[in-house]
């Protein structure tokens, strides 16, 4: 396992694991499990800065701990964690933070995406919120990140950050490189805007197939078609996308959409059950999960990556010039 490449990721815990989630990261980090040495958290950090009460996101780390477990992230194959654990991530997100002009993270779209979301805390660690990013990847001195194309513009400023550090101190860290990762667009229930726990236009897939049904009977469905006798309009139908998805025959769907012969209440009806037979894997193996062993597995991932971040910091240290601790 040392001899393969080392990639990290991680997801901010902010509510239970839903289909945008798994199509967009943890479809594909399962799949790289094969290829690479996985690094995979639980991104507890990240969430205070939107949500500064950590009281507040206890339950909400478990939930997503057993939602990556059941949908196959294996802990014999990578090591999962808990980013709070590993408190060397906080020390050299400060040190990193030295070598960072103000000027590149003030130029991160993203930031003013969340401050605009989050009007009344537009907090320094929402700024700086790149920088914890790419401390969380050389602290194992990961080599790959899965990302999509959203994600570059935060990592090329993590990559300048590693350079400024390891001109300024040594050559400590390597670059991190982009794995690209191609997934579907996935809006959300309302037709609008990507799936999001925020907005809460989404669709769980551990969920209980109650729940699933009846997020999948709110979507929003082809507001070109005010009757059910007139002709739809498959291409700008958002039920009619995730018909690509769950069933290989979608174009027959569509063409039946088309000619009138199919009503969107029947089309919901029918997804809600193909995607409720669909998940079920996921949603027994999450049934198997007791939160001891959840905890078990956060803790032991986190006394990995706690031992590699040690050594990771040891070396920050005597090269920043401070001392070494004991």
């Amino acid at each position: 396992m040392s001899e393969r490449i080392r990639i990290l990721s991680g997801i901010r815990p902010t509510g239970r694991f839903h289909l945008g989630n798994y199509l967009g990261a943890a479809k594909n980090w399962v799949d790289l499990q094969s290829q690479y040495e996985c690094f995979y958290f639980v991104a507890d950090y990240h969430a205070l800065t939107t949500e500064p009460d950590g009281h507040k996101v206890e339950d909400k780390v478990f939930d997503l701990a057993a939602d990556l477990l059941a949908v196959g992230i294996d802990p014999s194959r990578s090591v999962v964690y808990q980013q709070s654990k590993v408190p060397e991530i906080a020390e050299l997100n400060l040190l990193l933070s030295m070598v960072t002009p103000l000027s590149w993270v003030q130029r991160t779209p993203t930031f003013k995406e969340m401050a605009k979301k989050h009007p009344e805390n537009v907090n320094l660690g929402l700024l700086s919120y790149p920088v914890l990013q790419g401390a969380d990847i050389v602290i194992v001195k990961g080599v790959g990140v899965p990302v999509g194309k959203d994600q570059l513009a935060h990592l090329e400023l993590i990559r300048e950050v590693v350079r400024k550090f390891n001109r300024t101190y040594s050559p400590i860290f390597p670059e991190p490189r982009a794995l690209l990762t191609e997934s579907p667009l996935i809006r959300g229930t309302d037709g609008k805007q990507r799936m999001s726990k925020t907005v809460g236009n989404v669709i769980g897939v551990t969920e209980a197939p109650e729940v699933v049904r009846k997020q999948v009977m709110s979507m929003v469905t082809d507001v070109k078609r005010p009757r059910m006798e007139q002709p739809g309009h498959p291409r700008t139908c958002n039920v009619c996308a995730y018909y690509k998805l769950f069933f290989d025959d979608w174009e027959h769907y569509w063409e039946l959409c088309r000619k009138a012969k199919i009503g969107c209440g029947e089309k919901k009806r029918l997804l809600a059950e193909r995607m409720v037979e669909a998940f079920r894997p996921f949603r027994e193996a999450r049934a198997e999960l007791s939160p001891e062993l959840v905890t078990r597995i956060l803790d032991e991932g986190s006394e990995k990556a706690r031992t590699v971040a040690r050594a990771t910091m040891a070396e920050v240290r005597q090269a920043v010039g401070l001392p070494t601790l004991r």
